[in-house]
């Protein structure tokens, strides 16, 4: 017979089946039944009726979290000399050109984002099989290429997030962590479900959000009514 501990008792009485629970509640549960001895990231699963195969109905977004999501961003900015202090002064952790291109071809990728010109996309083409697969490749559409580099910067620093379903019309992204404040959980998730309602594709037809589920690192996920964010 398997052995349940503590914390998993825990857990399975304080989880009703088949409950859908308001926004507020789902967050205090998902605090209450986190107990990594470190600070979990608090992720959200968002279920989409949509087609992700089909070119109209892909959604993908960025929005800027209210407080941010408690992950400390290293960013690299990849610019022209005459951008360089502009990157700086906005808080870029490393700031440079083809000294950094350099880097990456040799397999440098202690980075969580990079921010770069329009006109230096013909350089990084170079490095997009090291950047593709990491997540990493600068895209106009997630406003990480832009002449605007350090207002680019500040927002990623301030909380900006990029998102985008999957094949299976899944939106998975961290949204704070587990030391943060109901509400501001709450804030943050709001935001997020905001944006994404907006994005809803003309193609789509039915019901748009399908499902969402909260969950921190390592704990059972709890699931949250769609229909709150439909209001």
């Amino acid at each position: 017979m398997v052995k349940i501990s503590k914390n998993q008792k825990a857990v399975i009485d304080k989880i009703e089946k088949e409950k859908k629970y308001d926004i507020q509640e789902a967050v205090k549960l998902v605090k209450e039944i986190t107990f990594t001895k470190f600070d979990a990231s608090v992720d959200i699963d968002v279920s989409l009726g949509i087609d992700p195969r089909k070119a109209n109905q892909m959604v993908r977004g960025i929005t800027t979290l209210p407080h941010g999501t408690g992950k400390e961003v290293r960013v690299l900015a990849l610019c022209t000399p005459d951008k360089e202090k502009e990157a700086t002064d906005a808080g870029a952790d490393f700031v440079g050109l083809d000294d950094y291109i350099e880097k990456i071809q040799k397999g440098w990728t202690d980075i969580d984002v990079i921010i770069t010109m329009p006109p230096i996309m013909a350089k990084i083409g170079k490095i997009g099989r090291v950047l593709g697969p990491r997540g990493l490749m600068p895209n106009p559409k997630s406003g990480t290429v832009t002449m605007e580099i350090g207002k680019a910067v500040e927002e990623v620093k301030k909380g900006k997030i990029d998102f985008k379903v999957d094949k299976y019309g899944i939106i998975h992204t961290s949204v704070g962590k587990a030391s943060f404040e109901v509400e501001k959980l709450v804030d943050n998730i709001n935001e997020l479900m905001r944006t994404i309602i907006k994005l809803k594709p003309s193609a789509s037809k039915g019901v748009y959000v399908k499902s969402v589920y909260i969950s921190s690192t390592m704990s059972a996920s709890v699931e949250i009514d769609p229909k709150s964010f439909m209001k």
